[in-house]
C-alpha cells in the first residue's frame, strides 16, 4: 500500500544484497523504491541520506554472489576434511596462514648470543652511566675474554663520541576494523567478538560511526569537529590537519575510519566496556590529527683502551609532546621496547675518562616467530 519503500541495509556488498533480496522477495516497483546508505546514526548524516537515495548497485550484489560462489568452492570442498569445520574462503585463508606460521616455528632453531651491559661512573664520582656493548658476543669463551680484557688494570673507558639529533614521531591512523580490534585486545584485553559487540552496541546509540570499514577516510564535518576539539583542549600549536586514503585497492572507499559521531564529546553515558572502547576511538581519531612529537635522541660512544669494540647509551628527551600528549599505539612486542627505551642522557665531555662498575654478560636465545593472537591473525 504505501507510496515509496525505503532499504537501508548496511552500505557493504552483504547490505545491498539484502537490500536487492528485500526488492525481490516483496515484489516492489522500480519507481517507488530508493535506496539509501548512511555511515552513523546521526541526524545530520540520515537527512543527508534521505536527502540523496539511489537505485540498487547491482555491481555491489554481483560481488556478493561472486563471494558466496567462492564460499561454495572453496569452504564446501574443505569442510568436509574436517567434520564440524566451517571453511569459508575466509576461514581457509586464515587456517593457511596459521599453518605456514607452524612450519616456521618448527624449522626455527634458536640461537645463543651474549649481551653486554655496563654501568659507569662520571668524572664527578656520583652520577651512573648505562650502556650496552655495540654488538652480541656469539658464545662464553668470546664472553669471558671480553670481561677479561675489561678487568685489565690498563683498559680505560673514555667518552669518545656524544650526538644529539632530533626524531619526529608521527600518529598512526584512525581505526579500521582489523586495527580496532587488534589495539583492544591489547590495551583492554577484549576478544574480537566483545570488541565488535560493544562495537555494535555504540554504532546502534549512534556514539560512533559504522564499525565495519577497511578505510582511513574521514570526512570533512570529522576534521573540522576535531581540529575544534584539539584547539579547545591544547591550543592550536597541537593541531596538524591530516587526510588519509586507503592504499588497498579492494577497500571500499565509500565508509569512513571509526570515529567518534561527535568529536566534541569526550565522555558518554553508557555501560563501563561501552566507555572504555569509546574512550579508545575518541583518542586515537584525535591524535591522527595532532601535530608530530618532537623528541630529540642523543648516543653516547664510551671507547675502551686497546679495543675495537664500544659501549653505547642512548636516550630520548621529549621537546615537543604533540599527539602523544593523547594517545600511544601499543605493540605486540611491548617489553623489548621498554627496555630499549631509555630515559634522559647525563651531561658529558668528549674525553671524559670513566670508571666501570658493573659489567654484566647475560645469554640470551633468539625467539621463535610468536603464534598469532586472534586479534593479530
Amino acid at each position: 500500500e504505501a507510496q515509496g519503500v525505503l532499504l537501508a541495509s548496511d552500505e557493504d556488498r552483504e547490505g545491498e544484497a539484502i537490500a536487492w533480496h528485500l526488492y525481490e522477495t516483496l515484489e516492489l516497483a522500480p519507481d517507488r523504491t530508493q535506496r539509501i546508505v548512511f555511515h552513523e546514526i546521526t541526524k545530520p548524516a540520515i537527512l543527508h541520506a534521505l536527502d540523496t537515495p539511489r537505485g540498487i548497485d547491482i555491481n555491489l550484489v554481483n560481488a556478493q554472489q561472486a563471494r558466496r560462489v567462492l564460499d561454495r568452492i572453496v569452504g564446501f570442498e574443505l569442510s568436509p576434511v574436517k567434520p564440524a569445520l566451517s571453511a569459508g574462503r575466509v576461514q581457509s585463508v586464515a587456517v593457511r596462514l596459521i599453518v605456514e606460521r607452524e612450519r616456521e616455528i618448527a624449522r626455527f632453531v634458536s640461537e645463543a648470543s651474549f649481551r653486554v651491559v655496563a654501568s659507569f661512573l662520571l668524572p664527578d664520582g656520583k652520577t651512573l652511566l648505562k650502556a650496552e656493548l655495540n654488538r652480541r658476543l656469539k658464545d662464553r669463551d668470546e664472553a669471558e675474554a671480553f670481561l677479561q680484557a675489561c678487568l685489565d688494570p690498563k683498559a680505560t673507558f673514555t667518552i669518545e663520541d656524544t650526538t644529539k639529533r632530533p626524531v619526529k614521531k608521527s600518529p598512526a591512523p584512525p581505526f579500521t576494523t582489523s586495527t580496532l580490534q587488534q589495539e583492544a585486545a591489547r590495551k583492554l584485553g577484549f576478544s574480537v567478538a566483545q570488541t565488535m559487540m560493544v562495537a555494535q552496541r555504540l554504532y546502534e546509540s549512534g556514539f560512533i560511526t559504522y564499525m565495519r570499514t577497511d578505510s582511513f577516510n574521514l570526512s570533512d564535518t570529522a576534521l573540522a569537529a576535531s581540529r575544534q576539539a584539539i584547539a579547545e583542549g591544547y591550543g592550536e600549536r597541537y593541531h596538524h590537519l591530516r587526510r588519509y586514503h586507503t592504499k588497498s585497492k579492494g577497500a571500499q572507499e565509500a565508509h569512513e575510519a571509526i570515529r567518534p559521531t561527535n568529536m566534541l564529546a569526550q565522555e558518554i553515558g553508557a555501560g563501563a566496556q561501552e566507555m572504555k572502547l569509546y574512550d579508545l576511538i575518541y583518542k586515537r581519531t584525535l591524535a591522527c590529527q595532532m601535530a608530530d612529537a618532537e623528541l630529540e635522541r642523543t648516543t653516547i660512544s664510551i671507547g675502551i683502551g686497546g679495543l675495537r669494540d664500544k659501549f653505547v647509551a642512548v636516550g630520548e628527551v621529549v621537546k615537543f609532546d604533540g599527539f602523544l600528549r593523547v594517545y600511544r599505539e601499543s605493540t605486540d612486542d611491548e617489553g623489548e621496547a621498554a627496555e630499549q627505551a631509555n630515559g634522559t642522557l647525563p651531561t658529558v665531555q668528549v674525553n671524559d675518562r670513566l670508571t666501570a662498575g658493573e659489567i654484566v654478560a647475560t645469554e640470551r636465545f633468539t625467539q621463535r616467530p610468536p603464534r598469532y593472537t586472534e586479534a593479530g591473525l
